[in-house]
């Protein structure tokens, strides 16, 4: 691993939908000194990002070749399907893939979804990226299928969205080179994963303190020595036994009765 010397800043890149922003609120007040840059890149280019050195870390969508990079899933967003207001779609809660067998469906070419079969009927031409293929919903040429983030990141007011129930879904993960596991990269890790700021995890143990003797609890007896009573008192002289006897010779209690 590599200390943590060795990056003076960290580089955040993250794709489309994704909102770094509570991670990096986080990332400020407990790393101050060290400035956290977001890179924002398309779904296409995150994992080439990692490969080139761009980015210390990625939010990225699944799935990616994982050959030389680390991947934690996060969380996985629901699909819904972007139409015009006033498509018949809109006057439902959801749908299925079947509702949209008369519709065009809209492929962009930067799709991260993963499709067996696109449902609907295709388009003639796929749109180069998911804003394209909004506008052309908003003229009313077809509708869109994409993950709930990307509907709410190209939101117009004469467009609304639904659940699709039967579509693959989108998962989104922390993504790294597995070789460049640094200092940094594990910080960044336990923020996302919500540990606290005195998590020892990713930080060397502390050395074990030795165990130290524990003291008499209460007043507690010691074990008398020779020649000595255990409660440390002088044993109790002959109140009630005769005057000037010799030493110890105080009167002792009737003995018990064996049962």
């Amino acid at each position: 691993m590599t200390g943590s010397e060795a990056t003076p800043s960290f580089r955040l890149a993250y794709v489309p939908g994704v909102t770094p922003s509570k991670w990096v609120r986080i990332w400020n007040e407990r790393l101050p000194d060290i400035p956290l840059t977001l890179i924002p890149v398309s779904a296409a280019e995150a994992p080439g990002a990692l490969r080139a050195g761009g980015a210390d870390a990625a939010f990225v969508r699944l799935p990616i070749d994982r050959t030389d990079l680390s991947a934690i899933p996060l969380y996985t967003e629901t699909t819904v399907v972007v139409v015009p207001k006033d498509h018949v779609v809109a006057a439902v809660d959801e749908v299925s893939a079947e509702d949209l067998a008369d519709d065009i469906v809209l492929h962009p070419l930067d799709d991260t979804l993963d499709w067996e079969r696109l449902p609907g009927r295709p388009a003639i031409e796929r749109p180069a990226t998911t804003a394209d293929a909004i506008e052309l919903v908003a003229a009313g040429v077809g509708v869109l299928i994409v993950p709930q983030s990307l509907a709410r990141l190209h939101h117009r007011k004469d467009l609304t969205y639904r659940p699709l129930t039967d579509a693959p879904e989108s998962r989104v993960a922390l993504s790294w080179p597995e070789d460049e596991t640094t200092d940094l990269v594990e910080q960044f890790i336990g923020i996302v994963r919500g540990r606290t700021v005195n998590s020892t995890r990713g930080r060397p143990p502390a050395p074990a303190q030795p165990k130290t003797k524990r003291s008499d609890k209460g007043g507690a007896q010691r074990k008398p020595t020779a020649g000595k009573p255990a409660t440390g008192k002088s044993p109790r002289s002959g109140s009630g036994g005769p005057k000037g006897g010799s030493k110890g010779a105080g009167k002792r209690g009737k003995p018990r009765r064996r049962s």
